[in-house]
């Protein structure tokens, strides 16, 4: 709230130098921010009597929408790759699923491995559940286990995180 959108009666006022100038009326501290040339701006509405500053407020916008840029550039967005393989899967397209999870695991994003049980496979589930534990020891140096394999329907997932490179 700003200048004359402030409802409060009374208002613990701060200077624009940071000095506390005590408990004014809202007109008077209105007086004393036009004065210097300045806004009034709440800071504090939950606080008993409202505390109010005397500052630039279009200055104080720009420096609040500087920090939240600042805070976006610092996220990190994390993506779920799906690497997806098969109960009956060959040493040499496991090898090509386990390089590709490696690369995606290496770029930050995490993997989640599913395998599909098609027709009667779905009766030998620990077929399915060896494979994904051999995925999972292969990149255990630069990944761990976030969510054990487990079943869903006709499919079993198992999810990897990168491990944080914090040394």
């Amino acid at each position: 709230m700003v200048n004359d959108g402030i409802r409060a009666r009374e208002l613990r006022l701060i200077g624009s130098d940071g000095e506390q100038l005590g408990v004014k009326t809202k007109a008077e501290a209105l007086n004393i921010a036009e004065q210097a040339n300045l806004d009034l701006v709440l800071v504090a509405p939950g606080a008993k009597p409202p505390v109010a500053r005397i500052m630039d407020y279009g200055k104080y916008r720009f420096e609040q929408q500087k920090k939240d840029r600042e805070a976006r550039k610092k996220q990190k967005v994390i993506n779920v790759k799906e690497v997806r393989l098969s109960p009956t899967i060959d040493l040499n397209d496991f090898n090509t699923k386990l390089r590709n999870a490696r690369k995606f695991l290496e770029k930050g994003d995490k993997v989640k491995a599913s395998i599909r049980f098609k027709g009667r496979a779905i009766t030998h589930k620990e077929i399915g559940q060896k494979v994904l534990n051999r995925l999972a020891e292969e990149t255990a140096d630069i990944a761990t286990v976030e969510q054990k394999a487990k079943m869903d329907g006709r499919s079993m997932f198992l999810t990897l995180a990168p491990k944080n490179d914090s040394k």
